[in-house]
């Protein structure tokens, strides 16, 4: 290698680390590759918009019948402490407004910033306002290695983890990783039966210090009941995902719906399910001075 070429990657590689800008550096005549890591600060909350609009068509025995909700929520990751790699956050849902349609019933909206009495099919919901839903500890590849759950959700919509599972190694555009995921269904017997399915990540593009991620959910397990595919179907992921590589968090996720399956409770039963949620976020503070 030449002396200028070696003098350039030298000093490339210095300035990343000096950066700490989570990239690999590649030689001349290699592939560039990025390496996916969270990296959170004490005192630092991430505030998210989530919004989750679904429409879900049924047909039993010559009903048809449509159920349609509308849901925006503000949540937050609260960083109440960095031991070492480990990472841990409260998770906080801050407000909701939501509205939902069954059939030819009257649409029911409400909304928590309204101070107005939550409906009964929204008081569950309205308990969880503004208190810590769970504490969570991570690693920089976002594997949760501790979690105390307060009565919240344990996964993020459509997803196993409220933290993105992130590559074991550098990666370049073009690679793929995979997470395996199990779901529990129950069989028309009233047996439970979990489906194991794994979550199929590809690096699409990296610009600005933004990776854009696709992600798509794939079965492994053979699924020979349309009673369990109805199940399954609205817990799988497909869309693409934002991180910044810079900062160490996600910016953005949008997951799509698209699904029909036939013959869920007799041969001229039938669900249309069709839904989309995104998630932006919306406001990064740090209150402390980063981790160095």
């Amino acid at each position: 290698m030449e002396t200028e070429t070696v003098t350039r990657l030298c000093l490339a590689v210095a300035f990343v680390v000096a950066a700490n800008v989570p990239f690999a550096i590649a030689a001349d005549g290699e592939t560039e590759k990025y390496l996916l890591r969270y990296s959170l600060a004490g005192g630092q909350k991430l505030s998210y918009e989530v919004t989750h609009v679904a429409k879900t068509k049924t047909r039993l025995k010559g009903d048809e019948e449509i159920s349609q909700v509308h849901t925006v929520s503000n949540r937050h990751w609260d960083v109440v402490g960095v031991e070492g790699e480990e990472m841990t956050f409260n998770h906080v849902v801050d407000s909701v407004e939501m509205t939902q349609q069954q059939g030819d019933k009257d649409e029911i909206r409400w909304s928590s910033r309204s101070g107005e009495e939550p409906p009964r099919v929204f008081s569950k919901v309205a308990e969880q306002i503004g208190k810590t839903l769970s504490t969570v500890t991570i690693n920089p590849r976002g594997q949760e290695t501790d979690r105390e759950d307060n009565g919240g959700s344990k996964a993020s919509l459509g997803m196993g983890s409220l933290s993105l599972a992130l590559p074991e190694d550098a990666i370049a555009i073009g690679d793929s990783w995979s997470i395996p995921r199990e779901i529990k269904t129950r069989t028309e017997d009233g047996l439970v039966k979990p489906i194991k399915i794994r979550e199929l990540y590809t690096l699409e593009k990296v610009k600005s210090g933004v990776a854009t991620l696709s992600v798509r959910s794939e079965p492994l397990t053979p699924i020979d009941e349309e009673a369990v595919r109805a199940q399954v179907v609205q817990q799988l992921s497909n869309g693409t995902i934002k991180f910044d590589l810079d900062a160490g968090h996600m910016i953005s996720k949008e997951l799509n719906w698209d699904e029909t399956v036939v013959g869920f409770q007799g041969p001229n039963s039938m669900m249309e399910y069709r839904a989309r949620m995104t998630e932006q976020l919306i406001d990064s503070v740090v209150r402390t001075a980063r981790r160095p």
